[in-house]
């Protein structure tokens, strides 16, 4: 009889915060690492304005020529606005919290599915509870962890269709509230900019955005980032994994997630640092160098799963909705 499926299921608590105190115990000075990047806000113009670019003029080309382009351009590039909306969810863009909610809107728009500000709400609660899931977005639904089980099919199907995934999630956790006036605002800018794009270059070039909007997130190297930052990959005890490989120069840092949870306040461009500067921290972790080999093990490895991630239950007091804060 086959070994039923389960996550792992923990009584302690999330494990950033202690090595937090350790940190800025043995390097007070790394809170000088903290605050803004300007450069971010030059970046995700540059990014949008390239997206929009290459859906201009791919307009009118054949389908097999703009599914190759989303693959091996768009992909990445909706890969790194990504990026960009994270850091905006943790206002390090600019100091001015209201500025960064409306650069994650822009950065949102060749993405297609607004996803800006309900990412802002859902990440920074993971952060704070990370695991808990009735507050951790990042989880999978245990109906979800079921239905993909440990074929290979169905999870290449369920990672190409992860954007569908995370959106049915929040669904779910009913104690987050979702639409305020920001997400109104990210919903009518989502589809302000996809009738104008269909009005001004036509079908195929939404087209272009839609499936680098997919495989960004999904069945695609960058995509095998989302099974990097908490899947349980290795043996032992450890919950959050960092990847040191040569994306990272694209994907703006990203894979430095262990050094990002230990001092969220430290923007993209400083990550490196921050893991070289506590060298006795960092190396002695385990960690990814090659998001498409990550990929190809966690499609082919029946012992990776969805429920392949750490739990605990009732770290937050109380049954009513709880707020996010940067």
């Amino acid at each position: 009889m086959a070994e039923k499926l389960d996550f792992r299921r923990v009584d302690y608590p999330e494990p950033h915060r202690e090595r937090t105190r350790r940190l800025l115990a043995a390097h007070p000075e790394a809170k000088q690492l903290q605050g803004p990047e300007p450069w971010s806000g030059v970046i995700l113009l540059g990014v949008v304005a390239f997206q929009i670019g290459v859906a201009w003029v791919l307009r009118g080309q054949p389908f097999w020529l703009i599914l190759l382009v989303a693959w091996f351009v768009g992909a990445v590039a909706d890969h790194a606005l990504w990026v960009l909306i994270h850091e905006a969810s943790h206002n390090l863009i600019v100091k001015t919290p209201w500025v960064n909610s409306l650069a994650a809107i822009v950065a949102n728009l060749p993405i297609v599915f607004p996803g800006a500000i309900a990412f802002r709400r859902y990440h920074l609660l993971h952060h704070a509870w990370q695991g808990d899931p009735e507050i951790d977005a990042d989880l999978a639904a245990p109906a979800e962890a079921r239905l993909v089980g440990n074929s290979a099919i169905r999870k290449a199907l369920w990672l190409l269709f992860y954007f569908l995934a995370q959106g049915l999630r929040a669904t779910q956790l009913k104690r987050i509230k979702l639409w305020d006036a920001w997400y109104v605002a990210n919903v009518a800018a989502q589809v302000a900019f996809a009738i104008a794009i269909v009005q001004f270059m036509g079908w195929m070039a939404l087209g272009y955005l839609f499936l680098s909007s997919a495989f960004a997130i999904g069945l695609h190297p960058v995509g095998a980032r989302w099974i990097q930052e908490h899947y349980l990959t290795f043996p032992g005890d450890q919950e959050t994994f960092s990847y040191y490989g040569p994306m990272n120069v694209l994907a703006l840092n990203v894979g430095y997630h262990n050094e990002h949870h230990d001092l969220m306040r430290v923007p993209w461009s400083r990550l490196p640092a921050l893991k070289a500067m506590a060298p006795e921290l960092y190396e002695p972790l385990h960690f990814h160098r090659s998001w498409s080999a990550l990929l190809w093990r966690f499609l082919t490895d029946p012992g990776i799963t969805l429920y392949s991630r750490v739990i605990r239950h009732g770290t937050v007091a109380g049954k009513g909705q709880v707020e996010a804060s940067a």
